[in-house]
């Protein structure tokens, strides 16, 4: 450092409040954002237990996602010390932040200390390249890639939502995709369940499906399961896993998936499409409404309509499963305003999409009660739906 660099430092030194790595190992997990201004590749070394990284260089792009209040309290590290100071200094001057300091030595006496340190996973130099557009985006970056890696999303139907919806999660590098779907490839499938191939036609979907992600992706997992999801198998299923994807094609698996989803506290990332119409929602249990909130009882045989019998546009599924995509992505990094409490339908005709506000229901049979309210004769237990109503086809 020149000396004119060295006396800015001292001059900044005696404006910015400094705190010992003892009082920020106490402060961790207090309420308190802690944030590591390094480069990407110095985190290789490891970091501060629950730090966010913003590199400094794009700390004015990036502080507004990470600390949109500006009276939070802030504490930047670098590896010495110096680097954090002069962040500090512009979040403090430039930015307007009221409560910023810098820890006093950096990483390095943090090390020496004998502190915790959190290392991260490290990527595959095929891994930084193959994820390279996702690093860069301040959302997602390392932290959130890691995520996205750990991930596990179950996906109802290798259809025509299911389709898209797959491939875009495994090109993300969410680390396990199960697929659920009893049926092999037909001609008339062709026309919008991109994943599949005329090749393939007779070839069970789940098998169809694996084989593109596969090949698409390397990193991603592949669970299959070629049957058909009804009462008897649908807890045994969808336990562990992260987040559900519906792509199911009739009302019986919904109102079922719901009930189920609820009891065990999964969020779904529902989609249904006819059509030149398509709706979406994100039901995540006891923190929005459920399905039967939306619809407590589900419609009447004559007045249930279904794809097979009035069509569907094909490029519908690609744009609704797009978006249960990106819904699965920003639940998984934590990212955005997910579609909980909100209907989105899209009419690609007119180009327009509607959103309507959904309140949960104090009175809805499901999630009024909590899961541990429900007596274990009741877990896992549901109505006959087929013969409660319609299926949809």
């Amino acid at each position: 450092m020149s000396v004119s660099g060295s006396e800015h430092l001292r001059r900044l030194r005696a404006e910015i409040s400094e705190v010992d790595p003892s009082e920020v190992a106490q402060l961790i997990g207090e309420g308190v954002t802690v944030i590591d201004v390094r480069e990407s590749e110095e985190l290789a070394s490891g970091r501060l237990p629950g730090a966010i990284h913003v590199p400094r260089g794009y700390l004015e792009q990036r502080i507004d996602g990470v600390v949109p209040d500006r009276s939070q309290r802030v504490i930047l590290y670098c590896a010495a010390g110096n680097r954090s100071v002069f962040a500090a200094n512009t979040l403090q001057r430039d930015l307007g932040y009221e409560h910023v300091e810098s820890m006093t030595g950096g990483i390095t006496l943090w090390k020496d200390r004998g502190y915790e340190v959190e290392v991260p996973r490290s990527f595959t130099p095929e891994q930084r390249e193959r994820y390279s557009r996702h690093l860069l985006v301040p959302e997602v970056g390392i932290d959130g890639q890691q995520k996205l890696l750990d991930a596990r999303v179950l996906l109802l139907g290798a259809g025509g939502l299911g389709s898209p919806t797959a491939l875009y999660l495994a090109a993300a590098g969410v680390g396990t995709l199960g697929i659920v779907d009893d049926d092999v490839v037909d001609l008339s499938n062709l026309q919008r369940q991109v994943i599949h191939s005329t090749s393939r036609i007779g070839v069970s979907k789940v098998d169809s499906a694996a084989e593109v992600i596969n090949d698409l992706n390397p990193d991603v997992e592949v669970v299959k399961y070629r049957t058909r999801l009804d009462a008897s198998n649908i807890m045994e299923i969808i336990e562990g896993w992260d987040i559900i994807v519906d792509g199911v094609d009739n009302f019986p698996t919904r109102y079922l998936l719901n009930d189920a989803t609820v009891r065990l506290k999964i969020p779904v990332v529902s989609a249904a499409i006819l059509g030149f119409e398509g709706q979406l929602s994100v039901f995540k249990p006891y923190e929005g409404p459920c399905y039967r909130c939306l619809f407590r009882q589900p419609p009447p045989a004559e007045l249930a309509p279904s794809c097979g019998a009035n069509g569907v546009l094909g490029v519908l599924p690609g744009t609704m499963g797009l978006l249960q995509a990106t819904e699965v992505i920003k639940l998984i990094i934590g990212a955005g305003d997910p579609l909980i409490g909100r209907l989105l339908m899209y009419d690609a005709l007119a180009a327009e999409v509607t959103e309507l506000k959904v309140r949960r229901d104090p009175e809805c049979p499901i999630c009024s009660r909590e899961p541990d309210e429900i007596s274990d004769e009741e877990l896992g237990v549901f109505p006959d739906y087929e013969a409660f109503c319609a299926a949809a086809g």
